[in-house]
């Protein structure tokens, strides 16, 4: 044994040169490298697991760590046994050093491992006495489940989540980042569970090492999520949250940079938490340049109403420093926090601004205030030039007589007498757009600007969550997800908030647990215009089958009167439904404009069929209100069936993915038949047709108005709510004719009380044009008479549900107003069908 030590010994200071001929350009020296490498590898073998058994724990230690970074797989069958002893040997450190090991023979042979057992020995070391050992076992299982997303490695449990714990507190620094790490992946099973480890943890929010108090900070935001906002503990661990955040801000420049990254993400999720810390974030003057541009990013999310003054103050300061950047970046938050907080900026303040417009340069002025006032320089900066010219041509779109030799002038000296080719080329686009076609260049260049809204520069919230699980990170850094930057990073499981276990647990809303639920909660909108029943549970998950329900089953008296509570089942959007209720016509696909509003009809379109009425579309959700984002629609109907034909609108700065719709529940049961057909990002100023199938196998609930549809559209920013009317003709069946016998025979059987009469006027249309624009819309005309000089038409019209109208129209010639008699077991519905008389008449 000693003769062999001493031979590696004396070959030692040659083992590199000996690795480095086994890459040797000339051939022939390469097998004498491997040869010679493999002789000493023998060597080495022979004695490492010698030095396992070495009485001196850190000579065994040595010996497993040293075997573990031999990264050669022919040769890691010889690890297993000495690997196997150190994972159960008696002195802590060789067991500490052996779990780090498992990890490093995972990498080199994952499926090895799993059959020796290690797997299952790192399990059991969790529960070992020594914290750095529990802290070490974790760290392994952390990064060998790195490579096994869906597998349930660490298997976290409350008996589990105590030994780590209370391991936590005696740990080294290190041991208390992986342990914290760990913590950060377990949901607790109830408010009790979280609290009691928030209690355990906020002790390492003192820690005079940034990583643990990052990690820290971490599982609490994690858990501040199942926690009710109205608890004194909830309002407590906020204020704790803020001292060490604060604390890290004084540490070295780097240190401060990545604290300051982590904070922005926590101020855009929790603002409350430093709501009072502003001060903290005013720039120094020997901070560098990207700590300088974080902190008023920061400085700018924490600004509200209280303190807008000292902000403004601030930047005002800002405005005047010497480094250009900061100074745009500076400006441009003055206007960040005009449209976040509401604050008129009066007297001395304008006056500054006014002159700093200006000293920032003319290009900048002339970009603000071209829209409005004329103004001509003569300047030989290009911006200038390109900003004065889109001026000029804006100014003659809106005064074309008082300023068509201005432009032509200016039009003439870009186009001829400037060598620029950017000018030029811009110069000739104005020159053939004004003399082409005016309105389309006014469409063009005056076209609507997007919405500049406080959440311009915020990130997604679906992104901001994912972002929140990963604080201490090089993702909370690059706000980016790990997918985003790490190679092969296909199998890396995304990380999302815990949610309340109210909707965990049932998954599903209250008032979709059936009749009994309903019973509780007979109110599922509590007020008319309030959208947050069930449109809150925005289900994207898998198909689910919708039950088939006849249109015989859906009476009128029971849909009317609330009869269907039987109906109510499941009250999210099926992603697919069976093909039974499939429309057979496949929607045209969806058509993409730019915000020019498709000026030259170039763009396919929808093929709508004419023939039965369509109401011209109208704002359903403006941008103001839903964050930039704009729906107009109407309803149609078209080879028997229903769409709802759609424009989505990006008036944001941003782009908009991950569309989705729901519908609550309404009096025809009316939901989507197929997802939203969003398939690419909606790029900011970007619209898009959709035509949506709709079917009648929904959930029912009597709604008021009759007619009333409320609505949520999400996408990656937010979830918006809006309600709107349904044109009753898309309920018009085609099978709505009646046999004469059998409409003279339900005339008679329904009571007198149930026929309402309406009066139709300034409606010039003979008896036949009647008759003929109300069959397109599938009112279908059963007998004609003449009574006295008046055309009396009998009609009959059928609904999706099953409901049966009759209607009496008089028309007296020469005479525009019509008298129109409705006869229906459900009286409610007849002035809804009048409207759509009165639609169809006269459109």
């Amino acid at each position: 044994y000693s003769f062999l030590k001493s031979i590696c010994f004396a070959l030692s200071s040659l083992f590199p040169d000996v690795v480095n001929c086994m890459i040797h350009p000339w051939v022939s020296y390469m097998p004498v490298g491997v040869k010679i490498f493999v002789q000493f590898s023998d060597v080495f073998l022979t004695l490492r697991p010698i030095d396992c058994e070495d009485p001196n724990p850190l000579i065994r230690a040595l010996a497993v760590r040293t075997m573990g970074c031999i990264r050669v797989d022919k040769i890691t069958e010889y690890l297993c046994e000495p690997l196997r002893k150190c994972l159960k040997d008696e002195d802590p450190y060789v067991r500490k050093t052996a779990a780090v090991c498992v990890a490093k023979l995972h990498d080199i042979n994952a499926q090895m491992v799993e059959d020796q057992g290690f797997l299952d020995s790192l399990r059991d070391l969790i529960a070992d006495s020594n914290p750095m050992v529990v802290a070490n076992a974790v760290a392994a299982l952390s990064e060998i489940s790195e490579s096994h997303p869906n597998s349930n490695l660490l298997d976290l449990n409350p008996q589990n989540i105590n030994k780590l714990l209370t391991a936590l507190n005696e740990c080294t620094e290190w041991g208390q980042t992986f342990i914290l790490d760990c913590l950060s992946n377990y949901n607790p099973k109830d408010e009790r569970e979280a609290q009691s480890i928030c209690e355990r943890v906020t002790p390492r929010l003192s820690h005079a090492n940034s990583a643990v108090v990052l990690s820290a900070v971490k599982v609490l935001m994690k858990f501040l999520e199942l926690l009710p906002k109205d608890s004194d503990y909830y309002n407590t661990l906020l204020k704790k949250l803020s001292p060490p955040l604060v604390t890290l801000l004084s540490g070295e420049p780097e240190v401060q940079y990545v604290a300051l990254r982590n904070i922005n993400l926590i101020v855009q999720k929790r603002p409350e938490i430093l709501k009072q810390e502003i001060k903290v974030f005013f720039v120094k003057y020997n901070d560098p340049i990207y700590v300088k541009l974080e902190k008023l990013d920061i400085m700018i999310r924490l600004a509200s109403q209280a303190n807008i003054a000292q902000v403004l103050a601030e930047l005002k300061e800002y405005a005047t420093e010497v480094d250009v950047d900061f100074v745009r970046k500076a400006v441009r938050a003055i206007g960040r926090c005009a449209i976040k907080v509401e604050v008129r900026i009066m007297g001395p303040s304008t006056m500054w601004f006014r002159r700093l417009l200006w000293s920032s340069g003319t290009s900048s002025a002339l970009h603000i205030k071209h829209n409005h006032i004329p103004m001509v320089c003569v300047c030989s900066d290009l911006q200038v030039q390109l900003t004065l010219l889109t001026a000029i041509v804006k100014l003659f779109l809106k005064k074309p007589s008082e300023t068509q030799e201005l432009v032509q002038q200016v039009l003439s000296l870009a186009t001829q007498d400037s060598d620029n080719p950017d000018l030029r080329d811009r110069g000739y686009i104005y020159w053939r757009l004004l003399s082409t076609d005016p309105v389309t260049a006014k469409e063009v260049v005056l076209s609507e600007k997007p919405l500049i809204s406080e959440e311009t520069d915020l990130i997604e919230p679906t992104l901001l969550d994912e972002l929140i699980c990963h604080i201490g990170s090089l993702a909370s850094v690059y706000h980016k997800p790990p997918s985003a930057f790490v190679e092969g990073s296909h199998g890396i499981h995304r990380k999302h908030l815990p949610v309340q276990h109210s909707s965990i647990d049932t998954g599903e809303s209250p008032v979709s647990a059936g009749p009994a639920a309903a019973m509780d909660q007979p109110h599922v909108i509590p007020s008319q215009g309030d959208l947050l029943g069930d449109l809150l549970n925005l289900d994207l998950g898998p198909p689910v089958n919708v039950p088939q329900v006849s249109s015989m089953q859906m009476g009128a008296v029971d849909l009317l009167g609330g009869g269907l509570d039987s109906l109510v089942g499941q009250n999210f959007i099926p992603s697919s439904v069976p093909n039974t209720f499939a429309p057979s016509p496949t929607p045209a696909p969806p058509a993409t404009s730019s915000g020019l509003n498709d000026l030259f009809e170039l763009s396919t379109g929808m093929a709508i069929t004419t023939g039965g009425y369509v109401a011209p579309k109208a704002v359903w959700l403006p941008a103001v209100k839903a964050k930039g984002l704009e729906i107009s629609g109407t309803f149609s109907r078209r080879q028997g069936h229903m769409y709802m034909d759609m424009t989505f609108t990006n008036k944001a700065l941003q782009h908009m993915t991950d569309f989705a719709i729901q519908f609550n529940k309404n009096s025809f049961g009316v939901i989507p038949t197929s997802p939203l057909p969003i398939h690419t990002p909606l790029m900011p100023n970007q619209s898009i047709e959709i035509s949506l199938p709709l079917n009648t196998i929904g959930p029912v609930m009597k709604m008021d108005p009759l007619n009333n549809l409320q609505v949520a559209v999400k996408n990656s920013i937010d979830v918006f709510y809006f309600s709107v009317l349904i044109p009753l003709n898309v309920f018009f069946v085609e099978d709505g004719k009646m046999e004469r016998q059998v409409f003279l025979a339900t005339w008679k059987d329904i009571p007198n009380e149930n026929e309402l009469q309406y009066q139709i006027k300034d409606c010039h249309l003979n008896a036949d044009t009647v008759s003929g624009k109300l069959q397109i819309n599938n009112i279908y005309t059963i007998a004609k008479r003449n009574v006295e000089g008046q055309d009396m038409l009998y009609q009959s019209l059928k609904l999706t549900n099953g409901i049966w109208i009759l209607a009496e129209l008089r028309i007296q010639p020469g005479n525009p107003n019509y008298t129109l008699s409705l006869k229906c077991r459900a009286p409610e519905v007849s002035q809804y069908v009048y409207q759509m008389y009165d639609s169809v008449l006269k459109n």
